[in-house]
């Protein structure tokens, strides 16, 4: 017996010297967490007043580009419309070079026409039949051009109904195909799982029939299974007889107290948390939508300049802003409406760089590198990227890896590799303007 109260104290001291090892860790934890809420506040005030002088900043630099651009669309548009009027005035030469002529031939057509008047009123009348004739085919053929023309319009909206039909399908086709992989994966789980059971319940005295007839109508696996870890947890808590129970289950009692405050305070820091967490969430859902349709935009602005005409835009895969994903939509001109992945090598590229600076034109960069971007495009095409880089250098610092002549012409400073001698490479720097004041003197 002394030997055994021995032992008892001795494990009396150990939970105390435990006990109070818990609670300077707990008290240490408790002050850690309340420091670093306190600094999650200020860090948190301080965000937001630098979020919204950024946001301020922003405004007034969209302000700016807007106007700028807008100068710049004004400018080109000028220039359109003196084109316009160039050609213009040269067409109206070209056509009163045609009606004085067409007049010339008209006049000796007059003075035929007077005197064949001379010889008769016949083929005046003749004339006049036939004039009324042709007069009635050309209304003829005119209603049947309006009739085809409106039969073309109704076809091309037809077509674009059923393109945006055919993706809302594959779209649903697509979720088909995922709900009916997790649902073949669970009936491969379910299989197996049953194949367990059985293989269990070959090792027992029991039948599958017998234990069916013998269950509750309103019993489920879950409630068995729960049952059964209940029992084992309490025949094995109950392990042997313990005289001093008594005073143990007073002093774990005491520390259940104790662990149940602590457990309150635990709770309550995790709602501070998760307050916080839906906050943040929050802001993140608004600020990606105002990024996306920004974003949205000015691709729409930058694809038409690189392709010389068509449409593009991005839309959103899912519902929840925060797991959603993106597509790019585009249609270059002549062509349907379909995802980035139906394109050609070369329409990749251009919409891929339309993507990225309508990004640039969100949040600028210091410098942006391009490799080899200009490969897979016609003269045409590398002509509208080249303007539009000529365009973004004077905000951005563009260094591009090209083989295209082209684009070379674009560059103010060219940097290359030369081979002089077998397996001996050497780097050549160029100065473009540098070399041709040097040409020029």
């Amino acid at each position: 017996m002394e030997s055994r109260f021995a032992r008892i104290n001795e494990e009396i001291s150990e939970i105390e010297a435990a006990h109070g090892r818990d609670a300077e860790a707990l008290q240490a934890a408790t002050n850690a967490r309340n420091e670093a809420v306190a600094r999650m506040e200020t860090l948190a005030r301080e965000r937001e007043g630098l979020t919204a002088e950024r946001d301020g900043l922003r405004e007034q630099l969209d302000a700016a580009r807007r106007e700028a651009q807008a100068r710049r669309d004004a400018l080109h548009e000028i220039d359109l419309r003196l084109q316009t009027l160039r050609s213009t005035r040269e067409s109206t030469a070209h056509s009163l070079a045609r009606m004085e002529a067409q007049a010339a031939q008209f006049t000796e057509r007059l003075d035929g026409l007077n005197a064949a008047m001379q010889d008769g009123d016949a083929p005046i009348r003749e004339l006049s039949t036939e004039l009324e004739d042709l007069l009635a085919r050309r209304v003829e053929v005119e209603r049947a051009l309006a009739e085809a023309r409106a039969r073309v319009q109704g076809i091309e909206s037809e077509m674009r109904e059923h393109d945006q039909r055919r993706v809302a399908v594959e779209r649903q086709a697509e979720e088909i195909r995922a709900n009916l992989d997790g649902l073949r994966m669970a009936w491969q789980e379910i299989n197996v799982r049953r194949q367990t059971i059985r293989e269990q319940l070959a090792e027992t005295p029991f039948t599958a029939e017998a234990l069916l007839e013998g269950l509750e109508e309103d019993a489920t696996v879950a409630a068995w299974q729960e049952k059964v870890e209940s029992l084992a947890q309490r025949i094995q808590r109950l392990g042997p007889i313990n005289l001093a129970a008594i005073d143990e289950f007073r002093e774990q009692s005491q520390r259940k107290e104790y662990l149940d405050a602590q457990h309150a305070d635990l709770m309550e820091a995790l709602e501070t948390l998760e307050n916080a967490i839906q906050k943040i969430d929050k802001e993140t859902r608004q600020r990606f939508r105002d990024t996306f349709e920004r974003v949205n935009g000015r691709l729409g602005e930058m694809f038409p300049r690189l392709f010389g005409g068509g449409q593009a835009h991005l839309e959103m895969t899912g519902d929840d802003l925060l797991s959603t994903g993106v597509a790019v939509m585009a249609r270059p001109p002549g062509k349907r409406l379909s995802t980035i992945h139906l394109m050609s090598g070369g329409e990749k590229a251009l919409t891929a760089v339309a993507l990225v600076f309508a990004i640039f034109e969100l949040n600028p960069a210091p410098f942006c590198m391009l490799d080899e971007v200009d490969a897979p495009l016609d003269e045409a095409n590398v002509g509208r990227f080249c303007n539009l880089v000529k365009e973004m250098s004077e905000r951005v610092q563009f260094i591009f890896i090209t083989h295209n002549k082209t684009t070379m012409e674009l560059a103010d400073q060219l940097v290359g590799v030369t081979m002089r001698e077998a397996g001996v490479s050497r780097l050549v720097a160029v100065d473009v303007d540098e070399a041709a004041q040097m040409a020029a003197g």
